[in-house]
This record gives C-alpha cells, sequence and structure tokens, in this order.
C-alpha cells in the first residue's frame, strides 16, 4: 500500500468503552507531530453494540483505527483480512482503513503482541522459559504469543474463573507452549508457581494483588502489568513491595503505538519507521517514561 502525502490530513481515532483515560491520543498526536502530518486522532467511546454502526460511517479521511476494551473481537467479523499475528490470537487492537476504486478495506492486525515483547525488552527481559499470564481474555491471548517469542516452553494460566481458560490455552498451544490452569484464588496452587516472568492482563491489576503477597512469583519473576490507570496497580504495589520489579502498562502502550503507526503510515507492521529510536523515545517521554 502506497504511503499518504505528508500534506493530507487524515483522520484516526482509538474506540472503545471507557475510553476517557486513554493516553492513545496523546501518543499519536506526538508522533504525528514529529513525522510532520497534518493528522488528526480522537477518542471514541464505542460499546460494543455501538461498533458496527460507527464502522459503517466510516468515510475517506479516516485511516485507522486503535481498538480496546470490549472492542478486539467484536471487530473481527467487520474485516476484510486479519495479520498472522490477529488471526493467531484472535484479538485485533488496529484496523488499517483504506478506500480504491473497489471501495473500502478493512485490514485488522495485533500490535499488542510487540508492544508487549518490547516493554519486556526494554525493561531487561530479553527471554523467558516458564511464565504466568494472569487473566483469560483477548490481551491474554497476546501475552501468551509473546511469552512463546521470547522463547518460553511453558505458560501457567491464572484466571478467576478457569473454565475460561480454553482459548488462551488453544493461543498458548498453538504457539508451541504447555500449558496448565490454575485459579486464582487458590492461594496453595499459586503459591506453587515459580516463574521468570508474570505477565497480568487484569483491568487495573485488581484481585491479584491480596492472593499473590508474599509468595515465590513475586520474587522469582518481573511483572509486566497492562494496566496503568491507575498506576501504580494493585498488583504492582505488591510487587515492588516483596522486591521485584514492575513494568507499567503505560510502556507496552507506548509500543504497541510505534507498531500501529507503522501499519497507519506504511501499510506494514514490520517496517520501521524513519528514525524510529528518536519516535519511541518521544513517545516514552510523553508518558513520562524512562527512554
Amino acid at each position: 500500500m502506497t504511503r499518504p502525502s505528508p500534506d493530507g490530513s487524515r483522520q484516526l481515532g482509538v474506540l472503545g468503552s471507557p475510553i476517557a483515560h486513554s493516553r492513545s491520543p496523546l501518543l499519536h498526536r506526538t508522533a504525528y507531530a514529529a513525522l510532520g502530518l497534518t493528522w488528526e486522532y480522537d477518542a471514541y467511546d464505542v460499546p460494543a453494540d455501538a461498533l458496527d454502526a460507527f464502522v459503517a460511517g466510516l468515510g475517506p479521511e479516516w485511516r485507522g483505527l486503535s481498538l480496546t476494551m470490549p472492542l478486539k473481537e467484536t471487530v473481527i467479523p467487520l474485516l476484510d483480512s486479519m495479520d498472522a499475528v490477529a488471526r493467531a490470537t484472535g484479538a485485533v487492537n488496529t484496523v488499517l482503513v483504506t478506500f480504491s476504486e473497489e471501495g473500502r478495506r478493512l485490514d485488522g492486525f495485533n500490535t499488542d503482541v510487540f508492544g508487549i515483547r518490547e516493554a519486556l525488552r526494554r525493561a531487561g527481559v530479553e527471554s523467558s522459559m516458564h511464565a504466568v499470564v494472569i487473566g483469560g481474555g483477548a490481551t491474554a491471548r497476546s501475552a501468551v504469543a509473546a511469552v512463546a517469542q521470547l522463547g518460553a516452553e511453558h505458560v501457567d494460566i491464572v484466571l478467576r474463573s478457569p473454565e475460561k481458560a480454553g482459548d488462551v490455552v488453544e493461543t498458548a498451544r498453538a504457539s508451541g507452549l504447555s500449558t496448565s490452569v490454575v485459579a486464582l484464588h487458590d492461594r496453595s496452587a499459586v503459591a506453587a508457581l515459580e516463574p521468570d516472568l508474570t505477565i497480568s492482563t487484569l483491568p487495573g491489576g485488581v484481585g491479584a494483588g491480596e492472593t499473590v503477597e508474599g509468595l515465590a512469583l513475586t520474587r522469582s519473576s518481573a511483572l509486566l502489568d497492562v494496566a496503568y490507570h491507575p498506576w501504580p496497580s494493585e498488583l504492582a504495589t505488591v510487587w515492588e513491595a516483596s522486591g521485584g520489579e514492575a513494568v507499567p502498562g503505560l510502556a507496552m502502550l507506548a509500543h504497541q503505538a510505534i507498531a500501529q503507526i507503522r501499519i497507519f503510515t506504511g501499510g506494514d507492521p514490520l517496517l520501521p519507521l524513519p528514525n524510529e529510536e528518536a519516535l519511541t523515545a518521544s513517545l516514552l517521554k510523553a508518558l513520562a517514561l524512562p527512554a
């Protein structure tokens, strides 16, 4: 696909519900200003039952969508294609909107896996053999795909309702990982876990802190908590009190935004941006994170 003209104004946005806390507008506006693009990026409160109508109204001025809860699965039937990562995880957080003589096209991507991996790499976590993923939704599926890319061989899936772990287990096994499923409320089972990496995908990190407080996994592993509002999360507070390292969800957000910007400007999540390292540093700085 061709790169849009730097002089052409385009519309983009982040969709979800609730959405007022989103930092995506800050990140994308920072990036487009640095790239010299006169693009507009706003937040839209769109619940799942309103997504179809919102997408139907997208006109030629639109270039792309970022998607958060609860839309990462809802959008899939509306798409013309998905990239390999989105297909493997069953989760789409990025939609490229293009128009041609044939009409409008919607291509879905998953940049969460890239964001998780890069946030961990920047924090010094280059590899993992045995990971724990807390949660059972779309982001949890992205998390197991990310730990597989880090070389993990096994993942323990910890969630409130073990009977809902099926999709995460399927993604993990498709990624080459062995799995076990542990109930979050089963403190004795959680106490037996000694991973080298833990990723929490619980909204706000709520509900896991009391369970894991003082247990081995808070001392044996780094934590990436994808939550960032509020920060530090309940879980990150417990982790750091135990002497462990907690990587904030804002770091993941910044790195997945870089992959989204690759898609929106060039159509390819694998094609680095010009001066991408400097651009990444500017996004991290906008979030008051170390570059």
